[in-house]
């Protein structure tokens, strides 16, 4: 085989690796079709369950037995008729604190500061779970889109990318999860394929999703958690 034939192989070689490359590519940027979430309730948000305490146990009722009155001691020298004094312990604790001068007294310690808590970090979650609607075929659907993957195609007409999603910290006061989208417009089946018009691009919160939704004549969606 002559180096001129040898290098010929090798540029066919080479142009092929590249158009395959160029074709996986071009693969990964078509979006797919929505596909109903079969488990909507899933990791949406952090799990609030709290397993119960084990091996409490509970503290044995107190003693019910009748009280017995006890006569107080007498001392057998004294004379009879004398009259015995019986001390109780409050009045010795009271003797006591008049003997102890006020200079002897100890200060109870104060309590040490407490330490200033550290805020909590939010979870990233690899999945984003969004609802859409067709408010005029009054088709819903529940899909998940995953962050930074392929585009989702809801209805023909409306594309879904989700660039983040977390949820919220615990310390903070509402459970939430956040995503980042960016939702588009591009009819499917046109003739001459046109890139997306873009019609949302922000963050949406699943608590509120009046806050920061999609505002579109024709569809509604908003995020409803994220998944792990």
């Amino acid at each position: 085989m002559t180096p001129r034939r040898l290098l010929l192989i090798g540029v066919a070689a080479a142009g092929l690796a590249v158009s395959g490359a160029g074709v996986a590519d071009a693969l990964l940027d078509l979006p797919q079709d929505a596909v109903p979430v079969q488990d909507p309730v899933g990791d949406l948000l952090r799990d609030t369950n709290r397993a119960p305490l084990q091996g409490s146990q509970s503290t044995p009722p107190a003693s019910t037995a009748p009280v017995q009155n006890v006569s107080p001691p007498t001392d057998p020298t004294a004379a009879p008729g004398t009259p015995v004094v019986v001390v109780t312990p409050e009045a010795e604790i009271a003797a006591v604190q008049e003997d102890v001068p006020p200079e002897a007294e100890i200060e109870a310690p104060k309590p040490a500061a407490e330490p200033a808590a550290t805020p909590g970090r939010r979870q990233r979650r690899p999945t984003a779970v969004i609802q859409a609607i067709d408010k005029v075929t009054a088709e819903s659907m529940r899909f998940e889109v995953e962050v930074g993957g392929r585009p989702v195609r809801f209805n023909k007409t409306l594309i879904f990318s989700v660039r983040a999603c977390e949820i919220s910290a615990s310390d903070e006061q509402t459970e939430d999860a956040i995503a980042y989208l960016e939702v588009g417009v591009q009819p499917r089946g046109i003739a001459v394929p046109t890139e997306a018009r873009q019609i949302f691009k922000g963050w949406m919160f699943a608590s509120s999703p009046g806050v920061s939704g999609l505002q579109h004549p024709i569809y509604d969606a908003w995020v409803v958690g994220c998944k792990a």
